[in-house]
């Protein structure tokens, strides 16, 4: 599921010269776990993927479920 931040939100936090370090912590881990989750599902689709597939991508069976098999916080 996608969620989008309310326009108001982001327009609070564009305007805002400086963060305070409470919010620019939050911005931070909210941007990092984000980062994971795509991650996560790209390589659990990466996995799902068929040989053809694989192919049209310029992978192998192999590199694909090597990739697959990486931790979500391994860039």
């Amino acid at each position: 599921m996608t969620r989008m931040m309310h326009s108001p939100a982001l327009m609070l936090l564009n305007a805002s010269p400086r963060l305070p370090l409470i919010a620019a912590l939050a911005v931070r881990f909210a941007a990092t776990v984000t980062k994971w989750e795509q991650r996560r599902r790209t390589r659990l689709n990466l996995g799902k993927l068929d040989d053809h597939l694989l192919r049209d991508v310029g992978l192998t069976r192999q590199a694909a479920r090597d990739e697959a098999a990486r931790r979500f916080w391994q860039g």
